[in-house]
């Protein structure tokens, strides 16, 4: 590849509405080009990236026996509909009519689809197990797209489907493609960790995610740096930090706290450990017209975690309560709230520490007042339900006590779940078994957000220069910069080693723009490829080319010209 006959148009300013590196660099780098919120055109540069990533995903999935296919990106609203779905998924589902007034949506996933192919195509345990999957484009219309290709509205995904006579067969499947998946990622040489996690909107019985480690992530995992436990926040299990309650020995005193609205300030206040008070959240959920409410306590240091909120019995699809609720059910405003005094009833969920608390500090239910000294069964009633609802912090101890949670920010790139007989029940997906009896298909379902990589793998491999791509999924491994292109011996030593290395299957671009040396070899670092050749008039001179490598800038290394070959192979296979 020459550059003169490529495509090569990187930018000096930044967009202000790129915040973080990835996105930043990308189109900086001229990767990519936005073409409205949340959607994007990959140019050249962009696309080899992205063909690469692909390329190795194709190998990866091949190896694991899964078949490829293709399915569309408009999908019939009747699949929806039947999997229940259809108003499930939200708004980030794009639905719309076509000339016909039929019903469509854009795919965010394919379950539905998937279903309806092996609902038609699979009809005996003869044909199992069978994994399909597909690279395709997918839309999810996120109410604020942000950070380029990090959280976009249209992005590419590989997402491939698993089918299994049993539970147990499903499992296997489910293990092959979770090794699948941490091959993926160590040939793309990231920095990645497999965590538990929630299965949200796709389902199932549980799940892992694949996430990038890096600063800018929009999870946080939970991990133990001894052990291999890691799950993603919302599913770390917090363990109640009191072995038991204490016995009480404060009076119940109602304290005046003007303007004290916040636990951090009531600690300040009262000049107490934030650790003896307590926070009160207030959802709120309907059932057939009938509003009911929750008071919901963890200790003042600690933070809500709304997934194990959802998953308690009552308050599956909650809200967090408004404030003409709250001062109808506690009399107060925001602020004020406790378990003491309560207006009207609500159900008490105390976490588990909190159930273990005594004399401790709480909203009085009165403006600009608050109790000291309260307790469980001698100022206020036992809480009606006991659960964990909190956020692990750094340093809680691990659920079986052998170790601690360290917490790190991650990058989801990847996720794959069991999904059992969830959508094959809906879609009405059988098979018939060895007896000739008709059995529900067990699932699996796995993705990797193509594009997402793309981005994760610069927010991990970047310096004040641009982008340091790895090797298996650089646009270029290498490029050469010829010093002065318009001297005839340059420009013929830099064809002879352009040839050479393209011989040997190394993928290289020649820049033969003519450009002045400090403007090519800045472009070049920002671009981020992994090698660079410099050929220059007084290297030539004494039989010489100098390489430097991207992810020590500041180190170089000249070496004769008639050794380029080895040294550079030598060079690339330690990257």
């Amino acid at each position: 590849m020459y550059a003169t006959k490529y495509h090569i148009h990187t930018a000096k300013e930044t967009p202000s509405e790129a915040e973080i590196i990835s996105h930043q660099l990308m189109i900086k780098s001229g990767m990519i080009r936005k073409l409205a919120g949340g959607i994007y055109n990959i140019m050249p540069i962009g696309i080899r990236v992205l063909r690469k990533i692909e390329n190795i995903v194709r190998e990866e999935m091949a190896k694991s026996g899964a078949i490829e296919i293709l399915m569309p990106i408009v999908q019939p609203a009747e699949l929806w509909q039947e999997s229940r779905r259809i108003e499930e998924y939200g708004p980030e589902l794009l639905r719309f009519k076509d000339r016909h007034n039929r019903n469509f949506v854009l795919q965010p996933t394919s379950e539905e689809v998937i279903s309806d192919i092996a609902r038609n195509e699979i009809y005996s345990y003869k044909q199992l197990p069978l994994t399909f999957y597909h690279i395709q484009t997918k839309f999810r219309d996120e109410v604020r797209p942000r950070f380029g290709m990090l959280r976009s509205r249209e992005f590419i995904m590989k997402d491939a489907y698993s089918f299994d006579v049993s539970e147990e067969d499903a499992l296997k499947s489910y293990h092959v493609m979770f090794e699948t998946y941490s091959e993926i990622f160590r040939r793309i040489s990231l920095n990645f960790c497999a965590v538990s996690a929630d299965t949200g909107s796709i389902g199932g019985t549980y799940s892992h995610e694949f996430h990038v480690l890096a600063e800018t992530g929009e999870d946080t995992i939970a991990y133990d740096k001894k052990s291999n436990y890691a799950a993603n926040l919302e599913l770390a299990v917090a363990p109640c930090l009191l072995n038991k309650r204490q016995e009480a020995e404060e009076t119940m005193i109602l304290v005046p706290t003007p303007e004290i609205t916040t636990c951090e300030k009531l600690s300040e206040f009262l000049q107490i450990p934030i650790t003896k008070t307590i926070k009160s959240i207030v959802l709120a959920s309907e059932d057939d017209n009938i509003t009911h409410i929750f008071l919901l306590l963890i200790r003042g240091d600690h933070s809500l975690n709304e997934v194990k909120a959802k998953k308690i019995l009552g308050i599956d699809n909650y809200r967090f309560a408004t404030s003409n609720e709250i001062e109808e059910y506690f009399n107060c405003p925001p602020g004020y709230i406790g378990p003491i005094n309560i207006a009207k009833p609500v159900c008490i969920v105390a976490d588990t520490t909190v159930a273990n608390m005594s004399d401790f500090a709480c909203g009085a239910n009165k403006k600009n007042a608050h109790y000291t000294g309260a307790n469980w069964s001698i100022n206020l009633k036992e809480p009606d339900m006991i659960a964990d609802i909190r956020n692990v912090v750094e340093g809680d101890p691990l659920p079986d006590g052998n170790g601690s949670f360290s917490l790190q920010k991650g990058i989801e790139v990847g996720h794959i779940f069991f999904l059992g007989t969830k959508y094959s029940q809906d879609l009405r997906a059988s098979f018939l078994n060895k007896s000739g009896e008709k059995e529900f298909l067990q699932m699996g379902c796995y993705g990797i957000g193509i594009t997402r990589v793309m981005a994760a793998a610069i927010e991990q491999n970047n310096d004040s220069l641009g982008m340091i791509w790895p090797k298996s999924i650089a646009p270029f491994e290498v490029v050469i910069c010829p010093i002065g292109w318009k001297h005839d011996h340059i420009k013929k030593m830099s064809i002879k080693i352009y040839n050479l290395l393209k011989a040997h299957n190394i993928d290289v671009i020649l820049d033969d723009r003519d450009t002045r040396p400090g403007i090519m070899f800045a472009e070049w670092d920002l671009i981020g490829i992994p090698c660079r050749i410099n050929i220059g008039p007084k290297d030539l001179e004494h039989n010489l080319i100098e390489i430097k490598v991207r992810k020590s800038p500041n180190e170089s290394i000249k070496i004769p010209i008639d050794e380029t070959l080895q040294e550079l192979t030598k060079i690339l296979d330690a990257l």
